[in-house]
């Protein structure tokens, strides 16, 4: 006489919901960051797709990786990178670097990946910022522009990287 549990399918069934919950997950890190385009009916010349930021969240006086994946219909000859942080509406940092320093120009029509290592402040509060990145061309008009919620916690709370 063969004995079978009926606790076998249930976990037989959690096993393959943890399963998927699992892949659900590493789609949705793999997938890039949620952002909007500061102008939603502008057609920016630059189009990003993804966008990529490791860790997350990010950790106060720890090193974070920002990785923009672009496309452009036009010949990039120059330009610059503006990043304006704000927090609880205030701008608490604004920033702008070369393009050329980030990518080597001139950068053909087509696709292309910028990526900056910043570390984050000591004392940044908690909490969620707003975060914009334009890029912008030699005479100040936008390539594109995207904005996104970014979250920062302590060092006590985040990874130990």
């Amino acid at each position: 006489m063969e004995f079978q549990s009926p606790l076998i399918p249930k976990l037989y069934l959690l096993l393959c919901l943890s399963f998927i919950l699992l892949l659900s997950f590493f789609h949705a890190h793999a997938s890039g960051y949620n952002f909007r385009f500061c102008a939603e009916d502008a057609n920016y010349p630059v189009k990003i797709s993804r966008l990529e930021i490791t860790p997350n969240p990010i950790v106060r006086a720890r090193r974070a990786k920002f990785k923009i994946f672009a496309a452009s219909d036009h010949v990039i000859c120059g330009g610059k990178w503006v990043i304006k942080v704000s927090y609880m509406g205030l701008i608490v940092h604004k920033k702008m670097y070369d393009l050329c320093e980030a990518m080597s120009c001139p950068v053909d029509a087509t696709k292309f990946t910028l990526s900056r290592t910043q570390r984050m402040p000591l004392f940044a509060p908690q909490g969620i910022y707003t975060v914009e990145i334009s890029l912008r061309n030699r005479i100040n008009e936008p390539f594109t522009c995207i904005t996104f919620n970014l979250k920062i916690v302590s060092t006590f709370l985040g990874s130990s990287l």
